[in-house]
């Protein structure tokens, strides 16, 4: 069965106008069950992560002063969030559930959450609308707990997952791959273990040949026995952030790739949505059901 992790926190309510589409996290879950893709058994409600699970990956002194409001407003700034503990709170669980879908994972080859991705949050700090990294945190519990050995990052947004690159710089365990906008923000980009740059105007075509190539590389080079999957959908080109030039049908056969190359590897894989910015919110969510629509198709 697939396994989808939503709470209510999910759509968090921010100012008027800011820019971040919190909707989303409300619209999806009702698109999937109106359109009969999933039931509501296949939705469980995540459980706050243990603050000790958190601390594998990000410091004991960032932590603390997050969930205390205390950080400075540089800092504050930086996330591009007005901190509040509910706020917090939202964060803390959705690391619960991009950790719950991976055991789910596990069991059943796949799982979601419709939550997640936040790929810019460093060891110590956070920056561009996260907090806390729900993929280096996963990635970790599933290595400490025995769900695996080797953990592979595929991050697809837009936006280089620079705070997981940092985390897992000096790692031979945790492999991350990261193809992303060249000239897109973070405009001082980490070093993954692999890295592809895009071009502003990237299309379906060289995206997905640069995809299947890179894929292909890096089993030469690295086994892995878990798969996260960071499914941005800011690559498109309606996306206000994107700069790229994909199709609602290119990324439709980006997630097919991956998903693909999962299931015919017999390797659990767990995604989350990433980000996405489109003008009209229609094309967003759209493009973020594909992948829950090829889960059932591929998987069940």
């Amino acid at each position: 069965m697939l396994k989808i992790s939503w709470s209510p926190n999910y759509s968090h309510p921010l100012p008027v106008g800011h820019r971040f589409p919190m909707e989303k996290y409300e619209l999806l879950p009702q698109q999937l069950l109106l359109e009969g893709t999933v039931e509501e058994k296949n939705f469980f409600n995540p459980k706050a992560l243990d603050l000790d699970l958190i601390r594998t990956v990000h410091s004991d002194d960032y932590l603390s002063r997050l969930i205390s409001q205390d950080l400075t407003r540089s800092e504050i700034r930086a996330t591009g969030f007005p901190l509040s503990p509910q706020l917090v709170e939202r964060e803390i669980q959705i690391l619960g559930g991009s950790v719950e879908a991976a055991i789910f994972a596990s069991e059943f080859g796949i799982a979601m959450n419709i939550a997640g991705g936040t790929h810019h949050a460093f060891s110590s700090r956070g920056e561009g609308f996260c907090l806390l990294n729900d993929l280096a945190v996963t990635a970790q519990y599933l290595i400490d707990h025995r769900y695996a050995k080797n953990v592979l990052i595929i991050d697809l947004d837009v936006h280089q997952g620079n705070g997981t690159a940092e985390i897992f710089r000096n790692r031979t365990d945790v492999f991350t791959f990261s193809m992303h906008g060249e000239k897109n923000y973070p405009h001082r980009k980490e070093a993954s273990h692999l890295d592809i740059p895009l071009s502003d105007g990237t299309s379906d075509k060289v995206y997905l040949e640069l995809l299947e190539k890179n894929l292909n590389s890096i089993l030469s080079n690295f086994q892995p026995d878990f798969i996260l999957y960071q499914s941005g959908v800011d690559v498109l080109a309606s996306d206000k952030l994107g700069r790229l030039s994909l199709t609602i049908e290119g990324v439709y056969q980006r997630d097919k790739m991956v998903l693909d190359f999962a299931y015919h590897s017999k390797t659990p894989i767990m995604c989350c949505m990433g980000g996405g910015y489109s003008p009209q919110i229609k094309d967003i969510i759209e493009a973020h059901a594909q992948v829950y629509r090829l889960a059932q198709e591929i998987f069940f």
